[in-house]
């Protein structure tokens, strides 16, 4: 039997991710994910009766077959005494209707991603905040790929949230190894890990590696992460992501006294 070449191998994350395009089944009205679920699922605090400033960060299965590979991430922060959330994301439609990738809104920000429950990555309160927040508008404002979104190998999505998060390093917020698309960096390929933790090189989003204090060690091939978290006891892998010891965020409140 005829093995299967290198050739062949190089063209199947492209293959899976063409494939992602095909509709995946969602909660919504006769499977159309478009009316999935978008109700919050109470992991952000009510912003009328929290008067400190709030940044978190989150991660969800992203809509239709991409879901089984890939998670879209997003960036949400109210300043002290605001009502209401501004969440920072970026989506390939908006790019689309709109000529900017980018998307600044006021939804919840824990609000269900399309039928798939969110996931809190960082959560940090109190003082300090606002001048953090500060930090990640400018982020925003010099995201250097605004016109720019491609599925795989990035940018998109995570490769905006990773941009963000290197302007927030008190975050300390490790991205998913689903994440597809953190670890593009352009022209530039070498960079502080999304934690602020660590340093990482790579290939257009395609060859690397990070290590991190936060993160741990992390191999990227051909956009797919293989990685080992130490502190936390735990495996990187595509498709099932974060495999060990259960990992929960809780809020790191700063001192306001």
């Amino acid at each position: 039997m005829r093995r299967p070449t290198a050739k062949w191998l190089l063209l199947l994350p492209p293959l899976l991710f063409a494939l992602a395009y095909l509709d995946r089944v969602e909660s919504g009205p006769v499977g159309d994910w478009r009316g999935a679920s978008r109700a919050p699922v109470g992991l952000a605090p009510d912003p009328v009766s929290t008067q400190a400033p709030v940044v978190q960060v989150y991660a969800a299965r992203t809509v239709r077959w991409r879901g089984y590979f890939g998670v879209h991430t997003w960036v949400a922060v109210k300043r002290r005494d605001a009502v209401e959330y501004t969440v920072y994301e970026v989506n390939g439609w908006r790019l689309r209707r709109t000529g900017s990738a980018v998307s600044v809104d006021h939804r919840s920000p824990d609000s269900r991603w399309f039928g798939s429950r969110p996931e809190l990555l960082a959560d940090r309160r109190g003082a300090g905040v606002d001048e953090l927040i500060t930090r990640i508008e400018a982020a925003v404002a010099a995201y250097p790929y605004a016109d720019t979104y491609r599925v795989w190998p990035g940018p998109n999505s995570n490769t905006f949230v990773a941009h963000v998060l290197r302007a927030a390093p008190e975050l300390r917020a490790d991205l998913p190894a689903t994440a597809i698309g953190k670890d593009y960096l352009g022209l530039d390929f070498v960079a502080w890990s999304p934690s602020g933790t660590g340093a990482q090189v790579n290939l257009f989003g395609l060859f690397g590696a990070l290590a991190g204090v936060e993160e741990g060690v992390e191999v990227n091939v051909l956009g797919l992460t293989f990685g080992v978290d130490p502190l936390d006891l735990s495996l990187k892998l595509p498709l099932a992501g974060r495999l060990g010891w259960p990992r929960a965020v809780s809020a790191a409140v700063a001192d306001e006294t």
